[in-house]
């Protein structure tokens, strides 16, 4: 006979039958994910398709015999990795840390005893003693209830607790808010619903973020050019009679030469200032590309309770038999108005609170200097509305004689205290019990329709003995009113889900709650109007493409959801093309949370695993931070953008040269050389470009639909190579003739070299950094000319600007790096004609911009319903 066929008698399981148990069944423990050794995290910094391009580039410098250059490539690809890694340190435990949802100690009955043991101990048809704060510590089946309550949020997402009878399942990592009762386990360890959650956090792998996919494709574009180009100057020289040892040699350093080797640090140090600035604003990133990806977002799958809503319940009106009366005030603060209509019905107000209190054991709390609910919270509001009604605790009043605790069935609970039986419950189960019938139907309705959750509370004399059974109890009562409470949205979150629109962002709303208040807070946010459908869980589709289709629309709404179906949705959602933002708080949101393109967390009010499991935590709650957190990925996006045509366009000019010497067939002398470019790469160039990842974002990011094209585009290609690069190209190639016919060198004889060449060279070197100076300056924007763009917004810029000049002077006029670089100072003709650089930029940027920008108020994009125009982007 199995362990499960043996059914336990009320004395419990003996210590034979445990450990014979425990044999069969191990330990009830969560299966343990083996964690990422740090080498193998550190290793993936290093050998990513980005990071692949520049060891190669730097074993080639090798080869090209110039180990110089490959030692250099090799520690920026390392201090690169070092840095990417340290800021990622934080491991993704979510799977690990659901064991942490287990309690240490568990109340057993075991051998005719009550014990505790270790909740690790614990085996199938264990008996266990519940109460009133304990977590439960594997899936149970109650064996007997009394006046249970169960917050089963961190599973199911609902806000408010359920009330398990006898029969009735409870899992593992609820809690148990109110009652007690005796429960058989049913399942440990692994078969536990929770650990099935902790299986499908485990087995989702991070999804490929957009900005990973681009820099790929960026690294094969650029990857496929360096072998392009390595191949025809290895052809040339050939061509030219240069041996074709040398040739190869020659036409390696100039596929080095190609790669722009400061782009890898540039990105990774972006996205860290992008992390900096998100955590000002309440926004903890967890991975860096998370900071892009947010940018990138096209549609939210948000929560509700905790997410648009405070997670509170508040009274905010009382009907009675003779009156009404509205309720104010702040949260659980028992401090509040109350205005009852006629005015001197607050007797009656007084004496609903006073029995809606008897009937609940949730009370509110003040704790670390904020009053809260403990226990159940539309109970602990129910405290507060008695507070507010001016009664004082109950202390010193009689002890209840009979309790019938709230059951699905009756769907009601009451109390005898002294010669009165005080019940509470849903309105049409309290109605169907009163003698006569009341007159609240229309009351309820009207309430109801507003969202509002309605209970009823009701009393009656009690004339005879006590009554044995809830039945008895509630028999012929008197209705006392009907008491509405809310869960009242985020302040601002109406406002951010409009900037989300605003910003041509697609909002789903996701939640475990009942279909009608889900309805009702969408209505309330500005979600969704009275049209809005509402699909729960099991209506959704169950093929893909069907569930994508149904919810690729905005303001769609979704209740009564299990794990799996937030799963599904991700899936199926990006699936069609969507990056996909899930927000969640509770154990039951990880799986989803991993599986979308960026998981967003609460840090005040999730649980871990949600935090583990996600991309961004919001240290403040506030949906409003997700709004700012996708302005500043926006404006990551666009300063990629920027440093990226800087860097390029750097490349055209260094590339130039070699152009120049293979079209001359090598009579043509190399203007700098490839130590000079990567002095230039890594380091000239750098700084700017890390200014450049610190622009702010523009004034309007938020008012036009996300960016979906590809970082490294035909407007970008064409701006870099067609129009900056090539103006420093040819200012460039010029000094370096300039310099040579200002030392008296004439077309027709032979270019001299020693000081003449090195000084060429070094003028040629100032040109393409005072070509960046001025480059810098016009990636600012794609719109508006130089003259047009505040410095005050960037003066990070500023000091970029003046180290790169700094660093210029020391490459040329230290000298053991003027030496090792091949060059000197320039004469002043070569200066000057360097220095021209700066407004020939300028000018030829400005002239781009001029005749490429679209006119005024064209761009559009559509909302269910409506156009809406645009003003011009400011980047």
């Amino acid at each position: 006979m199995s362990a499960v066929d043996l059914v336990t008698g009320r004395h419990g399981l003996t210590a034979a039958e445990v450990a014979r148990r425990q044999e069969l069944e191990g330990l009830n423990a969560l299966p343990v994910r083996r964690a990422t050794p740090a080498w193998r995290r550190f290793a993936g910094e290093m050998v990513h398709f980005f990071a692949l391009l520049f060891w190669v580039a730097g074993a080639l410098a090798f080869v090209a015999g110039m180990p110089q250059l490959g030692i250099a490539v090799f520690v920026v690809v390392v201090l690169n990795g070092l840095f990417a890694f340290v800021q990622e340190q934080r491991a993704e435990h979510a799977a690990e840390r659901l064991r942490n949802l287990l309690p240490r100690k568990v109340t057993v009955v075991r051998d005719a005893a009550v014990v505790q043991v270790p909740a690790d101990q614990l085996v199938t048809d264990d008996v266990v003693l519940l109460a009133e704060g304990d977590r439960v510590s594997a899936d149970l089946r109650l064996d007997r209830a009394h006046a249970l309550a169960v917050d089963t949020s961190a599973l199911t997402g609902e806000s408010v607790p359920e009330h398990p009878g006898t029969g009735d399942g409870v899992y593992a990592g609820c809690f148990i808010v109110e009652g007690e009762a005796q429960a058989i386990v049913v399942a440990i360890g692994e078969r536990t619903r929770l650990a099935g959650i902790a299986k499908l956090t485990q087995a989702q792998r991070p999804a490929l973020t957009p900005l990973r996919r681009e820099l790929d494709r960026i690294s094969r574009i650029i990857a496929a050019v360096a072998i392009v180009v390595g191949v025809v100057f290895f052809s040339l020289a050939l061509l030219v009679g240069t041996p074709a040892s040398d040739g190869f040699l020659f036409a390696v350093g100039v596929t080095v030469a190609v790669v722009p080797c400061g782009l890898l640090p540039t990105v990774t140090l972006s996205l860290a200032m992008g992390a900096q600035r998100m955590a000002e604003r309440h926004a903890l990133v967890r991975h860096l590309e998370a900071v892009e990806t947010l940018g990138s977002t096209t549609l939210i799958c948000t929560d509700k309770t905790g997410t648009l809503t405070q997670n509170e319940m508040s009274v905010v009106e009382v009907w009675m038999p003779g009156g009404a009366a509205t309720i104010s005030g702040d949260g659980y603060e028992p401090t509040g108005e109350v205005t009852c209509t006629p005015t001197d019905g607050l007797a009656s107000l007084r004496e609903l609170a006073r029995a809606a209190r008897r009937c609940s054991s949730g009370r509110a709390a003040h704790r670390d200097g904020e009053w809260v609910a403990q226990g159940d919270p539309m109970e602990a509001a129910l405290d507060v509305l008695a507070r507010r009604a001016g009664i004082d605790e109950d202390a010193g009043t009689r002890p209840e004689r009979a309790r019938f605790p709230f059951d699905a069935r009756r769907r009601r609970m009451s109390v005898v205290v002294d010669d009165r039986v005080l019940v509470k419950g849903a309105p049409d189960a309290i109605f169907s019990r009163c003698m006569p019938q009341p007159r609240a139907t229309d009351a309820l309705h009207r309430l109801a329709g507003r969202g509002l959750r309605v209970i009823a509370v009701a009393a009656r004399q009690l004339t005879g003995p006590l009554p044995t059974t809830a039945d008895e109890a509630e028999a012929e009562l008197t209705l006392l009113g009907l008491v509405a409470l809310e869960d009242p949205p985020r302040r601002g979150a109406a406002a951010a889900l409009a900037a989300c629109r605003r910003a041509g962002i697609q909002v789903v709303m996701i939640t475990g709650d009942h279909p009608e208040t889900a309805r009702a807070i969408a209505r309330e946010v500005g979600l969704g109007g009275l049209g809005t459908p509402v699909y729960t869980g099991h209506e959704l589709p169950s093929a893909p493409a069907e569930l994508g289709e149904l919810l690729d629309r905005d303001a769609a709404v979704v209740a009564r959801v299990t794990p799996e179906d937030k799963l599904r949705i991700a899936r199926a959602l990006q699936a069609r093309g969507h990056v996909v933002a899930m927000t969640g708080d509770g154990v039951n949101d990880a799986p989803a949370l991993r599986e979308a393109a960026i998981g967003v967390a609460m840090g005040k009010s999730g649980t871990d695993v949600a935090r583990e499991a996600s991309d961004l935590v919001l240290l403040d709650d506030d949906f409003g931070t997700i709004v700012a957190a996708v302005e500043q990925g926006r404006a990551t996006f666009a300063n990629i953008r920027r440093f990226l045509t800087y860097h390029l366009t750097d490349n055209v000019a260094e590339l130039a040269p070699f152009v120049a010497w293979a079209l001359s067939g090598g009579t043509f002398p190399l203007a700098i050389g490839v130590l000079q470019v990567l002095a230039l790469d890594i380091g000239t160039d750098v700084l700017p470009a890390l200014a450049l990842g610190a622009e702010p974002p523009a004034p309007h990011v938020l008012e036009r639909p996300p960016a979906r094209g590809h970082l490294l585009d035909r407007k970008l290609f064409a701006r870099a190579f067609g129009v900056l690069g090539p103006v420093e190209a040819a200012i460039g190639l010029a000094v370096f003739v300039v310099s040579f016919l200002a030392a008296g060198w004439r077309p027709g004889e032979s270019f001299p070299t020693g000081p003449v060449l090195a000084a060429s060279s070094g003028a040629a070197f100032t040109e393409i950094v005072f070509g960046q100076v001025a480059n810098a300056f016009a990636c600012r924007s794609t719109i508006r000319p130089v003259w047009r763009i505040p410095l005050s917004t960037n003066r990070l810029l500023l000091s970029a600007v003046v180290a790169e000049i700094s660093m210029l002077a020391a490459f040329l006029y230290i000298p053991p790096l003027a030496h090792l670089l091949d060059q000197s100072g320039p004469t002043g003709t070569g200066a000057l004609v360097a220095l021209s650089a700066i407004p020939a930029v300028v000018a030829a940027d400005a002239l781009q911009k001029h005749f490429s920008r679209r006119p005024r108020g064209r761009m559009s994009y559509s909302l269910p319903g409506k156009a809406t125009k645009l003003p011009d982007p400011a980047t």
